[in-house]
């Protein structure tokens, strides 16, 4: 079934408050191949809250997880990400097309921190296989 357009511009609830610990960066980072010695996280690390917003968007309007193909994610910081941080991430729906059977989801999560200030958005296209393809 094909995503419905009149999700284009629709904003879902934000998602659970995540502290940004050390740990937990360097965690990430081993897991990307990388190493942390303290300071900024990595510049993709904003994708562990995106991650979030996006299950919670695919569990709200029935869409099964293993028909997603992620195609394209950017990041736009207004500032770094650092341990100590609380940070949520709101997901808004800011396209959808369909061609060919699939649908193509542009997605933009605004990750703010516990003062409701802008720390970065990220920006992804998921591209959903319909049930025949």
């Amino acid at each position: 079934m094909p995503v419905d357009q009149s999700l284009v511009g629709r904003s879902f609830p934000p998602t659970a408050p995540r502290e940004v610990t050390e740990d937990h960066v360097r965690a990430f980072a081993e897991a990307t191949g990388g190493s942390y010695d303290g300071g900024p996280a990595p510049a993709t690390y904003p994708i562990v809250l995106a991650f979030d917003a996006m299950n919670a968007f695919l569990a709200a309007e029935g869409i099964d997880l293993f028909r997603i193909v992620h195609g394209e994610q950017k990041f736009s910081y207004r500032r770094p990400v650092v341990p100590g941080d609380e940070l949520t991430a709101t997901l808004t729906v800011a396209s959808l097309r369909q061609i060919g059977g699939a649908d193509i989801v542009g997605t933009s999560s605004e990750i703010t921190d516990a003062d409701g200030e802008l720390v970065c958005t990220a920006h992804a296209t998921l591209v959903h296989r319909g049930e025949q393809s």
